[in-house]
């Protein structure tokens, strides 16, 4: 029998994780339009719900065993949708999930199937995780998901504090509000409240731009009139644009090479000039300054993301970011890191607190709301608090359960940072011990703790070694649609992983790389 990796015990009620003035006034409330009593409605809110229970542990750990196996009777009759051909061409209706608990999905195939990828990175605390249950009580309570941008509630006001305390590395109970009051924090103090990452991008990319361009008339005169901006990405190891990834909106789209014509129309009017750099490549960091910081132009803006999950999982080091930063802070260009991918898998909840680096914005969503919701955030500096209200507007953004979602999230990941540290740092240790055991197969290891590349040094064991793995039950992949991205197995396991759940893992790596 294993024995299993304990976890940091967190048992909360809203109460607790919202104070007792609040859902007092809301039990109060309640009381005058339902018939339950108030008396009812406050033990509700004042009712503990375990966050990850040790029976519920032990009963993941137990299911190791059964991975990849039938467990359950297959669904015959499916439904057949109505998506576009690029989607439907990728769908895979087999591992589509029926229910799902911890880091497990049972498939419409009826197998089980681990979640290596935590879902394609938005389940950190897997499927069913008992912390929720407080939106359940939450709902019980008749609090309200839909509110508007100007009645953003209670929930998603402590929410916005709650960020940006994290963002600075004040430890949790620790009040923010002279960090929100300043006009000249070095962290971001501000934060607006968004649907998806491409928003969250997009509103960066937004107030970045409005130091050239008025938004609208009123607007005030622009910082940099009259200069043409230059947005600087991480480009691919070619030199192309391919290995960025903010958003799907049509700018951020442009930032990664698609609307190639669009963008060449855009430069040669002297809108908007994008260039990249290869990763890690400070000589051409250092050109693109020397080339783009004078007139006409202006680097407008920075866009980094410190892992790249969309291309191989490469890593940027800790001496380029910092030689970036310093070259940002000297010309006044702001920095976005876009922490949509690494965010909460750090165990100080933003990888860029592990970088030292202090950015303009930050990008977060996916992880913190657990896939609960879709919930992204943009942290700013009140420095670039430059847009009128309708300027990054979203009327769904302020969601109350969403913004609940993103509490219990942190609350659990800052309680169990060290023991999800310590699982990360051997998963990363066990790959790299693969990799010198195996180095005919593999040429490298990539990303930090749960967010892995395996890279191969050719795609066809790439694509075997993630195919065996995937007939096994085990949910990774091989990115193959970007031209000249390294042969790289990607992972990225749920934050509720133990160590028992790592070595089995990467034993049954193990066995696939014997057999190739």
């Amino acid at each position: 029998m294993r024995v299993v990796t304990p976890f940091v015990p967190v048992r909360l009620s809203l109460k607790d994780l919202l104070g007792r003035a609040y859902t007092d006034a809301v039990c109060r409330s309640r009381a005058q339009l339902s018939i339950d009593d108030e008396s009812f409605l406050k033990s509700l809110a004042s009712m503990k719900v375990d966050f990850y229970p040790a029976s519920l542990q032990s009963a993941c750990v137990r299911l190791l065993d059964k991975v990849g196996a039938v467990v359950a009777r297959p669904l015959k009759t499916s439904a057949r949708g109505a998506s576009s051909a690029g989607f439907n061409a990728h769908t895979k209706t087999s591992a589509a999930p029926l229910t799902g608990l911890g880091p497990f999905r049972i498939g419409e195939d009826g197998r089980l199937y681990f979640t290596a990828k935590s879902e394609h990175y938005h389940a950190p605390l897997g499927h069913s995780f008992p912390g929720y249950q407080l939106i359940d009580h939450a709902r019980l309570l008749g609090i309200p998901n839909a509110t508007h941008n100007n009645t953003r509630a209670h929930i998603t006001r402590l929410l916005e504090m709650e960020l940006v305390r994290a963002a600075a590395g004040l430890p949790y109970g620790t009040s923010a509000e002279k960090l929100i009051a300043s006009k000249r924090a070095t962290t971001p103090n501000r934060v607006l409240n968004l649907e998806t990452g491409s928003l969250a991008a997009e509103a960066a990319l937004k107030m970045i731009l409005a130091r050239f361009y008025k938004a609208q008339g009123d607007s005030p005169e622009p910082k940099y009139k009259g200069r043409i901006p230059v947005l600087v990405v991480m480009g691919d190891d070619e030199g192309g644009l391919q290995a960025n990834y903010h958003g799907t909106t049509i700018i951020t789209q442009i930032m990664r090479g698609m609307w190639g014509e669009l963008r060449g129309l855009l430069e040669k009017q002297g809108g908007l000039l994008v260039r990249s750099v290869r990763p890690n490549n400070t000589e051409e960091l250092e050109s693109v300054f020397k080339q783009y910081e004078r007139r006409p132009y202006k680097i407008a803006g920075l866009f980094h993301e410190l892992i790249l999950m969309n291309y191989a999982g490469k890593r940027l080091s800790p001496s380029f970011v910092k030689r970036a930063y310093a070259l940002c802070k000297k010309n006044d260009v702001p920095t976005v890191v876009d922490e949509i991918q690494s965010c909460i898998w750090s165990p100080q909840l933003f990888l860029c607190r592990e970088y030292g680096i202090r950015p303009t914005f930050v990008a977060v969503g996916k992880g913190f709301p657990g896939g609960e919701y879709p919930a992204s955030r943009i942290l700013f500096n009140a420095s670039m608090d430059n847009l009128p209200q309708f300027g990054a507007l979203v009327t769904n953004g302020q969601e109350e359960l969403a913004s609940l979602s993103y509490l219990v999230t942190m609350r659990w990941a800052e309680a169990n940072a060290d023991v999800t540290s310590a699982i990360g740092e051997e998963y990363e240790a066990a790959l790299h011990d693969l990799a010198e055991r195996y180095p005919q197969l593999i040429s490298a290891i990539e990303g930090r703790r749960h967010l892995a590349g395996i890279y191969f040094h050719d795609l066809a064991p790439a694509k075997a070694f993630a195919g065996a793995l995937n007939k096994a039950g085990f949910d990774i992949s091989v990115q193959t649609y970007k031209a000249g991205c390294p042969p790289s197995a990607l992972t990225k396991l749920p934050l509720i992983t133990t160590k028992e759940m790592v070595r089995f893992f990467t034993g049954k790596m193990e066995a696939v790389l014997k057999g190739l």
